[in-house]
């Protein structure tokens, strides 16, 4: 490795690279639309970064060797490729969302498009959410992928002329260097803090460079037929595995990441040697043609997707109420998602993307493109600014309008994270050792309320409405009703662990060591759930402990107070009813059954307080001001006092069923 000057390969076309651009795009495709079968289609992103990486830098070093390169015409290249696609979607979306985005909303919104328009979409992002928490919020969230790139190369290229220029005979080195301490910190990282992991250009620079490693000749030659098809299969099935296998808590990207990176790298690697199976599958013009349009493809379809969630699908959620076709009908609507966003990209390849990349664009010389760009950016900087200091253009809808939608939790808040003593990754040290949180006071008596965000929720009411009563909470964001730590240990990531931890600690540590009335059990409850609750509930009837189940509120597939907004605005009162989630009903019918019929335990109906024959109470007040839930599903403050008190008017909190012989518990009321 003592040669100074770097071997790039022939820059020839190679459609097989085009063809794993549609493998990369259509992985994240899935992830968006289908989550629950491609899992792990997030990490086409990290395919990309690798084809990226080997075919930016086997321009730079054709350029560099041959004398050729100048910092300003690779960046004029970067521009032609990447700006003009992206100012089109941003524009485009922009006039279109404004219409439907609430003020606060709009101001979160103009915010991303300046993160988007100076690629620093990643720095935002990781300040305002993680990746997987309130993604469906977030219309530009998958600009981050393109801040990192154009991020590595504002600096990769003035690296590889410094290097060349002060340090020639250690070029490879550096770059080998530069590979493996990116690839350091974003192992290290990810078990640090994994939201920083995902966004930042240091934890994702290895990527591209595993690509420049290519490029540099470090693939070995495959002259056997044999050897490249067994290679590329491999390559293949590393991607096919990661998109399949790996899901949201994954720790990633770390060595998780090295599967859907080494498989690209294998692909591209082999096809250097010559022609293999992979390669021709890959290289299929249909497949080619995808990858072709892959970057208008990964713009529109992300907000094409959030679209569906900002009240866009009223009538098909209509359609589809009771309907007894309505899985086909749903996946029709996911099929439209999808051809919509191959629609969308199609017209931005033709006459956005190509257009600027060649003929045409040619005759704009570089000065007025580098003007044309920098106009268009601060045009679109001065317009977002101009809204986020309007508060959001509130007089697009009604003043009760506004102030209802004031009622949604923001979309950065972790649910749960609220307040001194539920856990969460960032609250989970103190928890039962701090007394503030199991405060007893002596004269009352004392109820534990065990369960994850949703008991959170509840527990305002019922600390409210039962004054004369201990409520203590052991709540942990994310987590179900099991006693099998081992179980919480296979479902991968942190929030499993800590999971595990709360509930050792509630049945071995503290139950056993303290008296309570009763155990209070709230989830959002699913139906893999009902197995692990079963166990709770003989845990607890075993040890004398009396069992009240909470059963589910009533979901929507949006955020209520976004929808009771849209109602007002849009003169629609059955606009919420219409996008009534129909699981709570069935979950809460199936789990009445199971506590009064094979438990014998008290059962409490949060469904039925509040609904009847498809319509529920959407407000917590006689004025109609503040919504029941702040999202989609969790109770706002004023909800849950409201709902609790609503349940000890109807008589429902206590414990009036329970088997003969059995001996009555003091009932627990609330106070007048």
């Amino acid at each position: 490795m003592s040669e100074a000057r770097p071997q790039s390969t022939a820059l020839k076309y190679r459609p097989d690279i085009d063809g794993l651009r549609a493998v990369a795009i259509l992985s994240v495709m899935a992830f968006h639309i289908w989550p629950w079968r491609v899992s792990g289609g997030y990490v086409g992103v990290d395919v990309f970064f690798v084809i990226s990486g080997y075919l930016i830098s086997s321009i730079l070093f054709a350029e560099i060797a041959s004398g050729r390169f100048s910092v300003i015409g690779f960046y004029e290249r970067r521009i032609r490729r990447i700006f003009p696609a992206l100012f089109a979607m941003l524009i485009v979306v922009s006039v279109v969302i404004g219409f439907f985005l609430l003020p606060n909303e709009l101001i979160d919104y103009s915010k991303s498009v300046i993160a988007a328009t100076t690629s620093t979409s990643n720095f935002y992002f990781w300040q305002h959410s993680g990746y997987f928490e309130a993604p469906m919020s977030k219309p530009l969230l998958h600009t981050w992928s393109l801040a990192v790139e154009e991020q590595f190369y504002l600096t990769f290229p003035i690296f590889l002329l410094l290097t060349r220029r002060y340090f020639p005979r250690f070029l490879k080195h550096a770059v080998v260097l530069m590979f493996f301490a990116s690839f350091v910190a974003s192992a290290v990282v990810v078990r640090i803090d994994p939201n920083t992991a995902f966004y930042m250009p240091y934890t994702r620079a290895w990527e591209l460079l595993l690509g420049t490693l290519i490029s540099l000749r470090f693939f070995p030659r495959l002259p056997q037929a044999w050897l490249r098809n067994a290679v590329t299969l491999a390559g293949i099935g590393l991607i096919a595995y990661s998109a399949l296998r790996f899901v949201p808590q994954t720790p990633f990207p770390g060595f998780a990441a090295l599967a859907p990176c080494m498989g690209s790298a294998l692909i591209i690697g082999a096809g250097e040697s010559g022609k293999n199976l992979v390669g021709r599958l890959l290289s299929w013009r249909p497949v080619v043609f995808i990858g072709l349009i892959s970057y208008s493809l990964y713009l529109w379809h992300w907000p094409v997707v959030v679209f569906n969630d900002l009240g866009l699908s009223v009538n098909l959620n209509e359609v589809l109420s009771g309907h007894p076709h309505a899985l086909w009908l749903q996946r029709t609507g996911l099929l439209i998602e999808f051809f919509l966003s191959i629609f969308l990209a199609i017209l931005s390849w033709r006459f956005v993307e190509r257009p600027f990349r060649s003929g045409a664009s040619k005759r704009i010389e570089r000065r007025p493109l580098f003007a044309f760009a920098a106009a268009v950016m601060v045009a679109i900087i001065a317009l977002s600014g101009a809204v986020i200091t309007s508060h959001g253009l509130p007089g697009r809808f009604p003043s009760r309008a506004v102030q209802v939608a004031s009622f949604r939790l923001p979309p950065d808040t972790l649910i749960g994270q609220l307040g001194d003593c539920p856990i969460t990754p960032e609250n989970q040290a103190s928890v039962f050792d701090d007394g503030h949180c199991l405060n007893l006071d002596p004269g009352k008596e004392t109820y534990l309320l065990l369960g994850d965000s949703h008991a959170y929720s509840l527990s305002n009411g019922l600390k409210s409405s039962l004054p004369s009563s201990n409520i203590l909470l052991a709540a942990a964001w994310g987590c179900s009703a099991s006693l099998d730590r081992d179980a919480y240990r296979e479902r991968v990531g942190e929030v499993s662990r800590i999971c595990g931890d709360m509930m050792h600690f509630v049945f071995q540590e503290y139950l056993p060591a303290h008296a309570i009335k009763a155990l209070l059990v709230s989830y959002r409850w699913k139906a893999r759930d009902l197995d692990g609750l079963a166990n709770v509930v003989t845990w607890a009837k075993d040890h004398g402990i009396r069992v009240v189940l909470f059963g589910p509120v009533a979901e929507y597939d949006a955020p209520l107070p976004r929808l009771l907004a849209y109602s007002i605005a849009w003169n629609n009162p059955k606009l919420a009813q219409q996008h009534l989630a129909p699981y709570s009903a069935i979950m809460d019918t199936r789990m009445r059954n199971l506590a009064e019929n094979d438990w014998h335990v008290e059962y409490v109906s949060l469904f039925e307080a509040t609904c009847e024959m498809n319509r529920c109470l959407e407000y917590a007040d006689d004025k109609n001001e503040i919504p029941i839930l702040k999202d989609q599903d969790h109770l706002s403050e004023e909800g849950s006092k409201f709902l609790v008190r609503r349940l000890s008017d109807f008589g429902k909190l206590g414990w009036s069923r329970q088997p003969p012989g059995t001996p009555q518990p003091e009932r627990l009321t609330a106070t007048p």
